[in-house]
């Protein structure tokens, strides 16, 4: 694998001088690609304690001072960096000052980080400036490809199998090939993943030898943590010792909701536990579901609550959502990690290339697109573009997000038509949420990120509509439960397809059980579980009533397991007639759930939560109490039990 940009920086950075660190994750491939410089000395540190770390340095620098380049490899732990710091330190023998010879460090962890930790004296007290920092990303998806026929194998499906689980990585590239040439079938992939897993735990062992507890536990724990995306050391059980031992892994990052896996190390974990102990790993994501719903109810941090529902959107595991929301993947290897916020002022060039880039993408009329992204500016100006930047600041994707306002209507009507004065309304009293008119990047890591970006600032706002004439997007929006609006009248991209609209409440109150709808077992569109005692009733019974018009969609629901309901038709003239007679009821607090089911689900017209209150005359809290109510009581009446 070539990285020949890589070498050529390497190489610069000697040359100026100080010490150089080449970081990168496990496997990316920074000891091959060091060991293409003209190394004099090489010094490798795997598995050392400080002490002995220290003494081989400081012998190879004094065996040869003011020679060639010095190679320290496997600097991955901070008491070996300590030892490292305090080596350069020292004259070395026979000389009056510092070392003379270039020196390159290698390791899997940031020494920038540990160099600023004070238990590390070496560093913390050596200037930052004398030591330059390279990082290794992941390599393409070509060059992964062209590694792996390298090794032998040739078979399309085994190929393709070696480079989605690699995520760019050279040596997880290595190993599935090895693991695909031993005989293990390419449509097995949890067991290549498992057979993979082995040997970069072992390597994991070599990181913390000393730590406690016990490797076996730790491993255990790594696949149960990659299984749930982040945990913290409730979710994880496994007690404040065997949290501190993740933490201190290489391919662990401490984020805001505890601890995750880094990708692609994630995915291969979790594709190893699945096929090991498949119920385990249900019954795992369903209890890490249930925690994170809880959470979403104690919340007020609209920035919390937006991770928490980023997390429930992972953990249903339903196939539409993680294809499109969560790649095998971090960063791109084209164009690094993305950083994602409001476009600025000076960008307008920028958001008219890549909104250029979305209509051929979409094939859409270019000159329609471009008077549209015209209107979007005059609504609101930049601020109505998100942008996501590449490393250097180069703006690669973007989504038209603009604030549904008075001020803004002009620039989203055209896109909702005749559905624009429903969802529209009640602007001048209140802020509307936002509206999405365009999601774009060419890269696919970086379009995830983007989606992801749209929900969180749906979530902070408290209400998103869409139109979109993407069936790519309208599966999506499908897969996320939406509220189906129509078609509008007017083919305005000239793709011989009309935009359809979507909208969705994130009001608070109402998180926690959209969540559940999602999850194991109360997904959308397939994702329902057949076996009725698997089922979320109320769940179940708020997934068929949006869909109450869609006989094929509720074909599907596993209430039709139940005695009395043998076809979407009988469902579907139950829930009438249950939501007509709980309207009925005596009891005020079951009539007005009963008014609320039909206000909106059975209307006939599309309504959001907020316009269904209104009709009712109920306050926003006091309606999602009654929509619960409503949804339990209909479950408790359902014919047979489950």
């Amino acid at each position: 694998m070539e990285r020949t940009e890589e070498l050529a920086a390497l190489r610069a950075a000697l040359e100026a001088g100080p010490p150089v660190h080449l970081g990168g994750m496990l496997g990316s491939g920074k000891s091959r690609l060091a060991r293409r410089l003209p190394v004099a000395d090489a010094v490798d540190l795997a598995g050392l304690g400080a002490g002995e770390a220290g003494s081989r340095v400081r012998a190879a620098l004094a065996a040869g001072s003011g020679g060639g380049l010095l190679l320290v490899d496997s600097v991955d732990a901070p008491e070996q960096a300590e030892a490292v710091a305090a080596a350069l330190e020292d004259p070395p023998a026979g000389t009056g000052g510092g070392p003379r010879r270039p020196v390159l460090l290698v390791g899997r962890f940031p020494l920038r980080a540990v160099a600023v930790d004070a238990a590390v004296a070496g560093w913390a007290e050596r200037p930052l400036t004398t030591l330059t920092a390279l990082t290794l990303g992941p390599v393409g998806a070509g060059a992964v490809e062209a590694q792996v026929r390298a090794c032998g194998v040739e078979d399309p499906e085994a190929v393709a199998l070696a480079v989605r689980l690699a995520g760019g990585n050279p040596l997880l590239a290595r190993l599935a090939a090895r693991t695909l040439l031993a005989g293990t079938p390419a449509d097995a992939p949890g067991a290549v993943a498992d057979a993979m897993t082995e040997e970069v735990l072992l390597r994991l062992d070599r990181e913390r030898p000393a730590a406690a507890p016990g490797s076996g536990r730790r491993r255990h724990a790594l696949r149960l943590l990659a299984t749930v995306r982040a945990g913290d050391e409730r979710l994880l059980s496994g007690g404040p010792d065997l949290f501190s031992a993740l933490a201190g892994l290489s391919l662990v990052r401490r984020e805001r909701l505890g601890l995750a896996v880094r990708e692609p190390f994630r995915t291969l974990f979790e594709l190893a536990y699945q096929w090991r102990r498949p119920q385990h790993h249900e019954g795992l994501r369903a209890r890490a579901a249930d925690y994170r719903r809880a959470l979403l109810t104690e919340r007020r941090d609209p920035q919390e609550r937006a991770r928490l529902v980023e997390q429930g959107l992972f953990l249903s595991g339903d196939p539409t959502l993680r294809g499109s929301l969560f790649p095998p993947a971090e960063e791109s290897a084209a164009i690094g990690p993305a950083a994602i916020g409001p476009a600025r002022a000076g960008e307008t060039a920028d958001i008219g290339r890549l909104m250029r880039g979305w209509a051929v993408r979409g094939g859409f009329d270019v000159r329609r697109c471009e008077r549209i992204t015209g209107q979007w500016l005059d609504a609101a100006g930049p601020a109505a573009f998100r942008l996501a930047r590449d490393r250097d600041g180069r703006p690669v994707g973007l989504a038209a997000l603009l604030p549904v306002a008075q001020g803004t209507q002009g620039g989203i009507e055209p896109l909702l038509q005749q559905h624009a004065t429903g969802l529209l309304d009640g602007t001048r009293e209140r802020s509307g949420g936002l509206f999405l008119g365009a999601a774009y990047a060419a890269d696919p890591v970086a379009h995830a990120q983007i989606l992801r970006d749209i929900l969180g600032q749906a979530v902070i706002a408290g209400h998103l509509v869409v139109s979109t004439a993407s069936p790519d997007y309208q599966t999506l929006l499908r897969a996320l439960s939406f509220r189906p609006h129509g078609g509008i009248r007017d083919d305005v991209y000239r793709c011989g397809r009309r935009p359809e609209v979507y909208s969705h409440d994130f009001n608070p109150a109402g998180l926690p059980g959209w969540m559940r709808t999602l999850g194991p077992g109360g997904g959308p569109a397939g994702r329902l579980e057949g076996e009725a005692g698997a089922v979320d009733v109320p769940g179940a019974v708020a997934w068929a009533l949006a869909r109450i018009r869609d006989p094929r969609a509720l074909a599907r629901s596993p209430l039709l397991a139940l005695p009395g309901l043998p076809t979407a038709q009988a469902l579907r003239d139950w829930l009438d007639n249950a939501v007509l007679e709980l309207a009925l009821a005596d009891a005020p607090a079951d009539a007005e759930a009963g008014a609320i089911l039909r206000a909106y689900y059975l209307s006939g017209r599309p309504r959001t939560h907020h316009q269904a209150a209104r009709e009712v005359h109920i306050s926003r809290a006091t309606y999602f109490r009654r929509l619960r109510r409503g949804l339990a009581l209909l479950a408790d009446r359902l014919p047979g039990t489950l």
